[in-house]
């Protein structure tokens, strides 16, 4: 029986809108850890530490995020271990995260003037404190606008958790459009609920470049 969208069906979409911002959550955390351990190894001047995260950097570039999303979901099972959806999704978006959050923070590192380590290396401080210390906490600074533009992208791209069957936003859109066959305003809510959300750390995103190429004049 078809039926008209209603109360029911916002408070529906808004737990998928929680689950989305979950498994973004989750995602940019671990993309943070992960993302920290790659962008180190990526400068580092070790060639066997340096070559790994470059080809996992290329990798998970090089590829669709649904493909990535498929190869753990799909992956695990085939190794006999039984996932939840759920845990796949963490993996693979976690994965994907640390994977570009590492790149992004790579150019950061190198943009910090190479000066500001050979005065650190004058003052007779370790590899390990120049970038705790010296480089780190600038290259931070130069990369918030980035790293905020790619959370943007990665809480988008959580709609891609549908195809395996977990249950976020789009999907609650899908099963909510399938009962009531009303798809200009089911997905126009479930589009103004991305908006809501992405837009704001867009404009942050925006201000904080703006900032940042003002105090470099």
């Amino acid at each position: 029986m078809v039926r008209t969208f209603g109360l029911d069906d916002f408070i529906l979409l808004l737990i998928g809108l929680q689950w989305t911002l979950a498994i973004a959550a989750v995602a940019f955390v671990g993309g943070i850890i992960g993302g920290l351990v790659v962008a180190l190894c990526r400068v580092s001047p070790k060639r066997l530490v340096r070559l790994p995260a470059q080809y996992l950097i290329e990798v998970f570039q090089g590829t669709p995020l649904l493909m990535q999303l498929f190869l753990v979901y799909f992956g695990i099972g085939i190794l006999g271990i039984n996932v939840s959806p759920w845990t796949a999704i963490c993996v693979a978006y976690t994965c994907h995260a640390s994977a570009f959050l590492g790149e992004i923070w790579r150019g950061c590192i190198q943009a910090v003037p190479r000066g500001q380590s050979e005065a650190a290396f004058a003052l007779s401080l370790s590899y390990a404190s120049r970038m705790r210390y010296v480089v780190l906490p600038q290259a931070l600074r130069i990369s918030l606008p980035a790293t905020i533009g790619f959370l943007v992208q990665l809480i988008k791209g959580t709609s891609l958790a549908s195809i395996v069957g977990f249950t976020e936003l789009m999907r609650s859109g899908q099963y909510i459009n399938n009962a009531t066959y009303q798809p200009m305003i089911v997905y126009g809510v479930v589009g103004l609920m991305y908006f809501a959300v992405c837009w704001p750390l867009s404009f942050w995103s925006m201000r904080l470049e703006h900032r940042l190429a003002a105090s470099t004049r």
